[in-house]
């Protein structure tokens, strides 16, 4: 008997977003997914946010200097809508139209948990930037790579070595803790879409977990029907 194929349920590229604390493992998983699904002749690209357009990237730098800080979580919240934007039009929504799958790291379930749930923004601004910004747009597929903060900071040190710490990566431990519960929350909230990995394990099981995550939500089973016999 022919063995079951998988198959993409649809032509259009797909959108992945990865989401998660500080030291989670995001920018290592995304590139190992990115070359796997364009070994399988699935072309995938890489971006970020804030960032991944020339526009965005120049906020990335504003807000991750602490300038966001400074102006509060309202106008952060604003920085990374107008970054959002950019990326979203000039990158995102044209490359899914050609049929290329979107890797982002971060994306609306950031600014939900970083403003929203810890800086306390008021929940109608974020819906209502998320309508301007990106309308109809949602991920295929939100992937949560969750560690316990402990394990997550002392990644982020270890990865920026001398370098000094971000407006994130700066933050008290408490901020972390709630950053944690907050992402676990958006997952139990939208189960469809999300999906917890745990990632506190080695580079090549968190992988593994992943692939899993990716084959069960977003390739369907497509067999081949046997011959009716007469």
């Amino acid at each position: 008997m022919t063995q079951p194929t998988a198959v993409p349920t649809a032509s259009r590229g797909r959108f992945i977003t990865f989401e998660g604390g500080e030291g989670s493992g995001k920018s290592t998983q995304i590139k190992r997914l990115a070359d796997r699904l364009n070994a399988a002749r699935l072309p995938a690209i890489v971006t970020r946010e804030p960032g991944g357009s020339a526009g965005a990237e120049i906020i990335r730098h504003v807000v991750l200097s602490g300038m966001g800080r400074m102006l509060g979580p309202e106008t952060e919240s604003l920085l990374f809508a107008a970054a959002r934007d950019d990326h979203v039009s000039e990158l995102i929504a044209p490359a899914l139209a050609r049929g290329t799958w979107v890797l982002c790291d971060r994306f609306t379930d950031s600014t939900r948990v970083y403003q929203g749930e810890v800086g306390k923004v008021d929940p109608r601004l974020i819906r209502a930037m998320e309508r301007v910004t990106i309308g109809d747009l949602k991920p295929d597929l939100t992937l949560l790579l969750d560690v316990p903060v402990a394990v997550g900071l002392k990644r982020a040190a270890a990865r920026r070595g001398t370098e000094a710490a971000d407006r994130f990566e700066s933050e008290a431990l408490s901020f972390h803790e709630k950053l944690r519960a907050a992402y676990l929350k958006v997952a139990r909230d939208e189960p469809k879409r999300c999906v917890v990995i745990d990632a506190d394990a080695d580079p090549d099981t968190v992988a593994a977990r992943i692939w899993t995550a990716l084959r069960d939500h977003l390739f369907a089973v497509a067999a081949p029907r046997e011959s009716a016999k007469a």
